[in-house]
């Protein structure tokens, strides 16, 4: 993310706060030890921030969407960072219905996911993809860190961030495709972008530092203490579990309206390997009946249309049928999270601490590996 903190007050000492030690490195640049003045809205002189001012400043922070804003301080920026899969889940929910509408009209899943990727970016404003290319050319420029950082303050791109953020693109919407060619592709970019900001939440946790002492990552750098961060990562896991568990019901028309289940038109039916899911829509990819099924559902082959006329007791073996796809969104979350946490480490080591490109950089790199972790598990 570009370095555009929410006005504050300067901080009272004209020499500059003195900042923490680095608990990753050597001693480096870190966060205030005094908090800045807040910034309040006009008509609210002297208003603490709330639980809502910090959802409105992850929300102006993290999309594109306007919000008026509210008190900012760095108590807003905690819950901000804590508030952040929540803006994930939001954004995700977003691509996820546009990537399942192209895949119901029949898009191919290459382009479909190439229409997601492009519109999350359009939802953030691309900030993300630009600190991660910002990222990218500071540390591969092998300076001190004072002089990384002033490379990662240039508008420019260099080499090391082209690079990087053509093989991301590349590789997120590759990973995409895979997973909704295996039919979880709506709820696995859901999983990665709420991964890609609880990486955020983790990564303002207390005695992280920040890199210099203006700009985003002042803001939020040390500003979430640990129940905070482990009631959103509880939270993070329960909700993608649940999106995912629900898309695959949905999938096999256990959660129509008229309760006489939805249509399903799949390719490649084989009567030889016994009646399976396949294509675009489908939870599983090669999931035989069960027995249970007998007599509950018509399958035509040479059509490939799948109807299931709907009992209320074919939920429990559709249950069972959609736990794999479950097990799979779960630790794409996991290795989210430590491909962030290493990056997060060697960006403090490097430069001193986090800045707002870093954030963004982790925002990317969690969700790149979210996504690739539910195409090889998918």
């Amino acid at each position: 993310m570009p370095e555009t903190p929410p006005p504050q007050s300067p901080p009272d000492d004209p020499d500059g706060p003195r900042r923490p030690q680095d608990p990753d490195g050597p001693e480096g640049p870190g966060v205030p030890e005094d908090p800045p003045a807040p910034s309040r809205r006009p008509g609210a002189p002297g208003r603490p921030s709330t639980l809502a001012d910090g959802f409105r400043l992850a929300v102006g922070t993290l999309t594109v969407f306007p919000v008026r804003p509210g008190t900012v301080d760095r108590r807003a920026g905690g819950r901000a960072m804590a508030l952040a899969p929540l803006v994930g889940a939001l954004l995700g929910g977003v691509a996820a219905a546009v990537l399942a509408a192209a895949l119901r009209l029949g898009v191919s899943p290459l382009l479909a996911s190439a229409l997601a990727v492009g519109l999350l970016a359009l939802l953030t404003r691309a900030l993300h993809l630009d600190g991660l290319a910002d990222l990218a050319d500071g540390l591969g420029s092998g300076r001190p860190a004072d002089r990384a950082l002033d490379v990662m303050k240039r508008s420019d791109i260099g080499p090391f961030g082209v690079v990087t953020l053509v093989l991301t693109l590349l590789v997120q919407v590759a990973a995409l495709a895979e997973a909704a060619a295996a039919g979880i592709g709506p709820p696995a970019l859901v999983t990665a972008c709420v991964a890609g900001r609880l990486a955020l939440t983790w990564a303002c946790r207390e005695r992280v530092p920040a890199a210099r002492p203006g700009g985003l990552g002042a803001m939020v750098a040390g500003t979430v203490r640990r129940g905070p961060a482990l009631a959103s990562t509880a939270l993070s896991f329960a909700g993608v579990a649940a999106v995912t568990f629900v898309f695959c019901l949905g999938a096999l028309g256990l959660l129509s309206a008229s309760g006489g289940g939805l249509d399903r038109r799949y390719a490649d039916y084989s009567p030889a390997d016994g009646i399976v899911y396949d294509g675009s829509y489908a939870p599983l990819k090669g999931v035989g009946m069960s027995p249970e099924y007998a007599g509950a559902l018509e399958v035509s082959f040479a059509e490939g249309t799948l109807r299931l006329s709907g009992a209320p007791l074919l939920a429990l073996p559709a249950v069972v049928t959609v736990l794999p796809a479950v097990a799979a969104v779960l630790p794409a979350v996991a290795v989210g999270l430590a491909a962030a946490w290493a990056l997060r480490r060697r960006a403090v080591r490097r430069l001193g601490g986090i800045t707002g490109d870093v954030l963004g950089a982790l925002v990317e790199t969690a969700a790149t590996a979210a996504l690739v972790t539910c195409a090889i598990l998918s």
